[in-house]
């Protein structure tokens, strides 16, 4: 897909071109004016959860460098910038007493972007639950999602007037799957039927934020952001084409059939037997709200196989430093699968990117696979695009290097390189790339 040519003027004038960051990943400050922990905070406490046996305390240390990194976006020509709320630093236990601290922060960082014109894209929960509610089951919890209404409406009276979007959650399926099922994400628990507890409540916590947030008589468009990949058999053996459709089921289906036809796939909830998601009456109702955007997190495709694990290098494609084959077109396939199915009003790429090993050179950073990564996922958009996908938006992942979850600060998808000993932060040369693109060059 290298030779692939694109630029911004195949593109609509108001087309959203953005960067995208998370809370936990660059905040640090980590119990400073009156922040509560989060499950990341518990979770990097514990041996051996973390590759590099880090956490997020200092992290990119944008709680007192923000305007530095304000001045990084505006720089970079973007018109968009995509960006996550800490609950805990909002309010420490997840019920009860706001920190009026936490919310000048947020107060500061909206007007400072606003003052640079730039449109500010917020999520309200990028995987940080406050601690003292995953102490009283967490999202496996139906308590919780009264919870997340009453903060998504706090933040909504607050906020919802000035900034362009509020996406509720990122990435359900990883905050339950990663967290509940498999144990490598926060809370660390191992069991089918608690991660599908947690999905449906992720989901009706959604719903119950946005219907919430709408009766204030807000505007502000409203939606979730979902990482999804096309799923394909390793094989033609029949039992992995099989694997394959229970697989998209897990990933895609579960989640697009709740939101947008207000019911759950029967295969999948038959696969699942008693682990399925515990449904009350009116719940599907309440997820399937009518959704304004849905943000779309694509990094790579997946296989499926009922036996051999599928090896990633025998499809002669770059593979990043996370170990994912670099396969744009599958972002094309993706967008295009979406809109026909499922017909969202409107379809935005909220994240999208590589990460590879980088280092400073003279004082710069050439990055030229992370830059060809870029390129060919801006036109596999547009290819989308000319197919008649009503795609508005693309947010590069991310601004800057950060803390990359359970492998620490050892993956890089920074289009912004960090010094994490001194906090300098450099332009990659992808960086450049992007500025340059959206100049129009």
């Amino acid at each position: 897909m290298s030779n692939m040519t694109v630029s911004r003027d195949h593109f609509p004038k108001d087309f959203k071109w953005g960067v995208a960051t998370s809370s936990f990943q660059i905040e640090g400050a980590h119990d400073r004016d009156g922040k509560g922990p989060s499950i990341w905070d518990a979770f990097c406490e514990i041996d051996g959860n973390i590759a590099d046996a880090s956490n997020g305390h200092v992290a990119c240390d944008h709680y007192a460098r923000w305007p530095e990194d304000i001045e990084l976006i505006s720089r970079l020509g973007v018109n968009a910038y995509r960006f996550s709320m800490s609950w805990p630093r909002v309010q420490p236990d997840g019920q009860g007493t706001w920190n009026e601290a936490g919310f000048a922060f947020y107060d500061q960082l909206i007007s400072a972007l606003a003052a640079r014109g730039i449109e500010m894209h917020l999520t309200l929960n990028h995987w940080d639950l406050p601690q003292a509610l995953q102490e009283k089951g967490g999202w496996a919890s139906r308590e919780v999602c009264a919870h997340f209404e009453r903060y998504a409406v706090e933040v909504a009276r607050r906020f919802g007037h000035r900034v362009h979007s509020i996406c509720t959650h990122n990435e359900p399926w990883v905050i339950a799957i990663l967290g509940y099922e498999q144990g490598i994400f926060p809370p660390g628990m191992q069991s089918r039927k608690q991660a599908m507890r947690a999905v449906h409540h992720l989901l009706l916590s959604h719903g119950m934020a946005v219907k919430a947030m709408r009766g204030l008589g807000l505007t502000t468009p409203m939606g979730i952001v979902l990482n999804l990949s096309p799923i394909y058999p390793a094989s033609d053996d029949p039992q992995d084409v099989a694997k394959s459709k229970i697989d998209d089921g897990l990933i895609l289906r579960l989640y697009m059939d709740a939101l947008f036809k207000g019911e759950y796939p029967q295969d999948v909830i038959d696969h699942l037997g008693d682990d399925a998601p515990p449904v009350q009456p009116g719940d599907l109702a309440t997820i399937a709200q009518h959704n304004d955007f849905l943000g779309v997190n694509y990094y790579t495709r997946n296989f499926s196989s009922s036996g051999n694990p599928w090896d990633v290098s025998s499809t002669g494609n770059t593979v990043t430093d996370m170990g994912w084959e670099v396969y744009p077109q599958g972002l094309t396939e993706l967008l295009c699968r979406l809109h026909h199915d499922y017909q969202p009003e409107r379809l935005w790429v909220t994240e999208n990117g590589s990460a590879f090993k980088d280092q400073v050179i003279d004082g710069e950073v050439n990055d030229p696979q992370r830059l060809e990564y870029l390129r060919d996922h801006i036109a596999a958009t547009h290819q989308a695009m000319a197919q008649g996908v009503p795609v508005e938006a693309y947010f590069a992942w991310s601004l800057m290097d950060n803390f990359e979850w359970a492998s620490g600060y050892a993956k890089r998808f920074g289009l912004v390189h960090v010094d994490f000993a001194t906090q300098k932060r450099t332009f990659k040369n992808s960086a450049l790339w992007y500025q340059n693109f959206l100049l129009g060059n």
